[in-house]
């Protein structure tokens, strides 16, 4: 195991042996049943390491150009980090062999219907990314260091469907990370003292 794994592995236990107060969560009204739903927070094993993000197709019915980790719906029978490693191979091309999981995070509840998992992990930098065109329009790496530090998650609001909403938004080059995406962030950043 790598020490970069290690050290998460660290991290991780200590971080979630106890709870947090102050977890970002969606404010909207949540539906009686959500679907459970997985993303692979994969980490590259760089000396900076950082986050593997996409942008979606900006032609998608569902959050058409956001940033995103790669993940969607846990199909039945699968655990959140099967559906996770699935997402990511089908699609970056991440070959689930290559993935050393260090383990999940905390639930996020979205007025959208989703009950999403993190699934931490590591891997090797510089893969042989494949992206599915129908689902990645590019891909990038924002490092831990910059987006789990507070001072870089900027509170903003806006008014949608007739009422002031908040979420936190992360910008990284031209890259903005915001809405569930950067909760999930700013979350994992509350239980790994990175």
């Amino acid at each position: 195991m790598s020490a970069l794994a290690e050290r998460l592995r660290r991290l991780h236990a200590e971080g979630h042996d106890h709870p947090v107060d102050s977890l970002h969560q969606d404010h909207r009204d949540l539906p009686e049943e959500l679907r459970p739903a997985a993303v692979l927070a994969a980490i590259t094993e760089r000396e900076r390491p950082g986050f593997l993000l996409i942008h979606r197709p900006s032609d998608m019915r569902a959050h058409p150009g956001q940033v995103a980790f790669p993940g969607g719906k846990i199909d039945p029978g699968e655990s959140a980090i099967e559906a996770a490693l699935r997402e990511a191979d089908e699609e970056l091309g991440i070959d689930p062999a290559q993935v050393t999981v260090i383990g999940t995070s905390d639930v996020y509840r979205t007025g959208t219907g989703y009950a999403i998992t993190p699934v931490i992990a590591v891997v090797p930098p510089d893969l042989d990314l494949r992206p599915n065109p129908t689902e990645v329009a590019k891909w990038f790496e924002a490092p831990v260091d910059f987006v789990f530090d507070p001072a870089n998650q900027h509170r903003q609001s806006a008014f949608w469907q007739g009422q002031e909403r908040s979420y936190i938004e992360i910008m990284w080059h031209e890259h903005r990370i915001w809405g569930v995406t950067a909760a999930i962030i700013a979350n994992l950043a509350k239980r790994i003292a990175w």
